[in-house]
C-alpha cells in the first residue's frame, strides 16, 4: 500500500512539473465589427474574493501590446464607458508606472467589461522581466480608485507577453 502511495505521489509530481514547464502558448484571434483583428491567450485571474475580482491578460493587434482587464464588479454600460483614466501598474520591483488607457467596452452578447492600456514600448520590458505585484483602477463616481494586489499569477503577464514575442520571431 505504501509503495503504491509513493508511486502516485512521485507521478503527480512528476506530471505537475512537466505542465509547469511547458506553459500553454495557445494564442487565439477576435474580430470585431470594425474589422480589427487582435489576438490574445486566454484570461488569467489575478484576484479573487467573493466580493471582487480581476483576470486579463495581453492582447496584440500585432503591432502594440496591450493589457486587458476584466475588473467584477463593474458599472452598467453607460457608466462604464465613462472609465477613460490611465491604469497605474506595480511590479514586483515596488516601481509604479501608467499604462494609458487605451478602451473599454461592453463584449456583445455577454456581461463583461473589458479595458485596454496601452503598453508602451518602453514598459514591456518591464513586463517581461519582472513580475506584476498589482494594479489600480479608477472606477470613478463613489467608489475611486480600486486597487488590486495580485495574489494568483503574478508572472502570468510575462510569460503571455513572452509566448507572443518569441511567436512573432519565429515567424521571421
Amino acid at each position: 500500500m505504501n509503495a503504491l502511495l509513493l508511486k502516485t505521489v512521485l507521478l503527480t509530481a512528476l506530471l505537475t512539473i512537466s505542465f509547469n514547464s511547458f506553459p500553454q502558448c495557445e494564442i487565439k484571434n477576435r474580430l470585431y465589427a470594425d474589422g480589427s483583428i487582435f489576438y490574445y491567450l486566454e484570461p488569467v485571474n489575478f484576484y479573487y474574493t467573493k466580493a471582487k475580482s480581476l483576470k486579463g491578460g495581453i492582447v496584440t493587434d500585432k503591432e502594440d501590446y496591450y493589457l486587458e482587464l476584466e475588473p467584477v464588479p463593474f458599472p452598467e454600460k453607460p457608466a462604464g464607458l465613462k472609465l477613460k483614466e490611465d491604469l497605474e501598474v506595480t511590479l514586483s520591483t515596488g516601481n509604479s508606472f501608467k499604462l494609458k488607457h487605451f478602451d473599454t467596452h461592453y463584449e456583445q452578447k455577454d456581461t463583461v467589461m473589458k479595458m485596454l492600456f496601452f503598453i508602451d514600448k518602453e514598459v514591456y520590458v518591464q513586463f517581461l522581466n519582472f513580475e506584476v505585484s498589482g494594479v489600480k483602477i479608477n472606477m470613478m463616481g463613489d467608489e475611486g480608485i480600486r486597487p488590486y494586489v495580485f495574489k494568483l499569477h503574478k508572472a502570468a503577464l510575462k510569460e503571455q507577453l513572452d509566448c507572443f514575442l518569441k511567436q512573432e520571431k519565429e515567424k521571421k
